[in-house]
């Protein structure tokens, strides 16, 4: 009979035990949860960065493309300048390029003057964007983000001999043969830099 009652049930140490090795496995299961939960967050995150800087860098090489100059109008333009500030690139590019279709009828003129440079707030750079139509009155036009987290933004322009780093059509008198445009950002701590190369197609209306 001793024996039989001695079997009845656990002591205390292995409870202790037992609730310990639960413990354990309970904080490693939490912890690899929240490492899966937080490797994919920045696998979106990055993935989203990617998507948006492709989207800009598509969009600027298109711009590019279809500038716009001609020698009688001045309001017809294209402007680099180096505004490299402690070692970090930051160039500034003012264009005037064909317009894409308007989704809605409105008067426009076909041709916009965009303006792209950089900006920073709180340590944080961040790509802005201006456009207006060529025709429209209003100069007071806001600058919207275009992309953020961003380390440089360089524009290189081939004038048939070498790649400069400044361009305006006022002193040079026509369009860069050649423009290149590259975007350095940093993921997971390491710098990536991206380079598209766009050509001016169109010289002038």
């Amino acid at each position: 009979m001793s024996v039989i009652s001695r079997n009845k049930g656990f002591t205390l140490l292995e409870i202790l035990i037992a609730v310990a090795l639960l413990g354990i496995l309970s904080a490693a299961l939490y912890g690899s949860y929240f490492g899966v939960i937080r490797a994919r967050d920045r696998a979106s995150e990055g993935m989203e960065s990617r998507r948006e800087l492709g989207a800009t860098l598509d969009l600027i090489r298109r711009e590019v493309s279809s500038a716009l100059f001609n020698r009688m109008d001045k309001r017809l333009r294209f402007v680099v300048e180096d505004r490299d500030n402690f070692g970090a690139q930051s160039s500034s590019l003012e264009l005037t390029t064909l317009s894409p279709p308007a989704v809605q009828n409105r008067s426009e003129s076909g041709i916009l003057v965009v303006k792209y440079q950089l900006y920073e707030k709180n340590k944080k750079r961040m790509l802005t964007r201006q456009e207006r139509d060529l025709v429209s009155e209003e100069m007071n036009v806001p600058s919207y983000p275009q992309m953020d987290q961003l380390s440089s933004f360089l524009v290189e322009c081939y004038d048939g001999s070498k790649w400069v780093k400044s361009w305006d059509t006022a002193i040079n008198g026509a369009l860069p043969k050649g423009v290149r445009i590259t975007v350095q950002l940093e993921e997971e701590g390491k710098p990536l830099q991206f380079t598209v190369l766009s050509i001016p197609k169109v010289s002038g209306i």
